[in-house]
């Protein structure tokens, strides 16, 4: 029996939740399922988020083109004694034929706003809300941390390392690509580097130095065996003591062309040690021997030891990046917003929801930075609502586009180093005040007058549908 260290592929359209499926055997006794459209957007966003990072859209996309349900899984559910054969007949033949808008893995989004539009027969589009929420939730969660540390980190080097803290296998992998999208340099995960084409990183366990009966000795080994890629431990024990043995170790093999990179600091006091140790290797002139620095890091930390000076070249970032320590969770909904071509909505409190198919403008200033956002409908354009923003912008972009028509991609698939680099030019545009760490101003998001006009009056037919 296969160990359950996996997800076959087959069971992806099972990866679900049970109301789902009692909900479309409902829709398709009843005959409905003409065609729908749902929208994904973060309701509220986690404290201190001025802004997020869209990822996992690639990921979707993939579940759209080979969703289906397999005889296992139908096999399954005809096991629950809750479905008519007709139904489970219908899902055996089942595959997505509809399209979705969205914004590209590595956009910024902001609160309130539209991420991505899922338009098919409504059974489809229904049963496919778990997967796609689980999909975006996390990738975005685990982006926008990452996002925040790359903003503080002041062009230092960032290297994912929370594969041994994540919570479950397949989230490391979705954090590690997160996180390179999002401005890190690298992981330690090295299914990640395989699966997604992204640079490794490594240095040495405290093991290593504890097994043998020297530092000294454990130093000089792992350099020669690693004469071009060695990071050396030095907190094992004491750590000004192991950064003086790796600066005499350095003067001693470099004579051998063989050159230590740098030294990991892991514990205690990052700042006054990096200066302690920074110190020690200036004085035996080291002075191109990097440090490291890991341990429970996390953007407010990062911050602070720039902040105050600490000579670091570079950051491990582990647990609380890997798992969003501070956000674990982000109000990602699934709305129904249009069906057989009518505008719905929630009125529930707390939960209102805005009806209609949505087009989302940003509009740019004369600097080329995000100054307030729009959303609209579908069918306004730049044009017609250039008047509403105030002030005037240089520049309006629509940030929804077609990525998936008729049950195929729209375009080819998006590569990890695509999504990186658009992040970068997205994140340069970006105003200072929205990157805060604890205190961001909140970006302007407005509905557009027609769309504020065509809630009202749904809000009032909504006022009748239950009389």
């Amino acid at each position: 029996m296969p160990i359950d260290l996996r997800l076959d592929p087959h069971e992806v359209s099972i990866l679900n939740d049970l109301y789902e499926f009692t909900v479309a055997a409902a829709f398709f006794e009843l005959g409905m399922n003409g065609t729908a459209s749902f929208e994904v957007m973060v309701r509220r966003f986690p404290a201190s988020r001025g802004y997020m990072i869209a990822a996992g859209l690639e990921r979707v996309l993939e579940i759209l083109e080979d969703f289906h349900f397999e005889a296992a899984a139908i096999d399954y559910l005809e096991s629950l004694h809750i479905f008519k054969p007709e139904f489970l007949s219908h899902l055996s033949q089942l595959r997505f034929t509809g399209s979705v808008r969205a914004i590209a893995d590595g956009s910024i989004f902001f609160q309130g706003e539209p991420v991505m539009e899922v338009r098919g027969p409504l059974i489809e589009t229904q049963i496919l809300e778990p997967l796609i929420l689980n999909q975006l939730g996390f990738a975005s969660l685990a982006a926008t941390k990452a996002a925040r540390c790359f903003s503080v980190a002041a062009g230092r080097r960032l290297v994912e390392f929370g594969l041994r803290r994540g919570q479950g296998a397949d989230a490391t992998l979705i954090a590690a690509r997160s996180s390179y999208m999002a401005g890190f340099n690298g992981t330690s995960n090295l299914l990640a580097g395989k699966r997604y084409g992204m640079p490794v990183f490594g240095t040495m366990s405290h093991s290593f130095i504890m097994a043998h009966e020297s530092e000294r000795q454990a130093f000089e080994n792992f350099a020669r065996t690693f004469p071009k890629l060695n990071t050396i431990l030095v907190d094992t024990y004491d750590t000004a003591q192991g950064v003086r043995n790796v600066a005499e170790l350095a003067e001693r093999l470099a004579k051998e062309d063989i050159k230590i990179q740098a030294v990991r600091l892991d514990s205690g006091d990052l700042y006054q040690l990096g200066r302690q140790a920074r110190a020690i290797l200036d004085q035996h002139g080291q002075t191109d021997v990097a440090i490291f620095a890991s341990g429970n890091l996390d953007e407010y930390r990062i911050a602070e030891l720039i902040r105050a000076g600490a000579p670091i070249d570079a950051f491990g970032v582990g647990t609380a990046l890997t798992v969003s320590d501070d956000a674990p969770s982000a109000d990602y909904t699934y709305k129904l917003a249009d069906y057989l071509g009518r505008p719905r909505l929630k009125t529930s409190a707390g939960k209102t929801t805005v009806p209609a198919r949505k087009q989302v403008f940003r509009g740019i200033d004369a600097s080329g930075h995000y100054s307030q956002d729009l959303v609209g409908l579908m069918d306004e354009t730049p044009s017609s609502v250039g008047r509403e923003f105030k002030p005037v912008v240089a520049k309006i972009i629509p940030t929804l586009q077609t990525v998936f028509e008729n049950g195929q991609r729209a375009n080819a698939h998006t590569t990890l180093d695509e999504s990186r680099d658009h992040f970068m030019t997205e994140f340069a545009m970006l105003g200072a005040r929205q990157r805060s760490l604890t205190s961001p101003a909140v970006y302007p998001v407005r509905l557009t007058a027609a769309l504020n006009a065509m809630t009202i009056s749904e809000k009032l037919r909504a006022e009748q549908l239950q009389d």
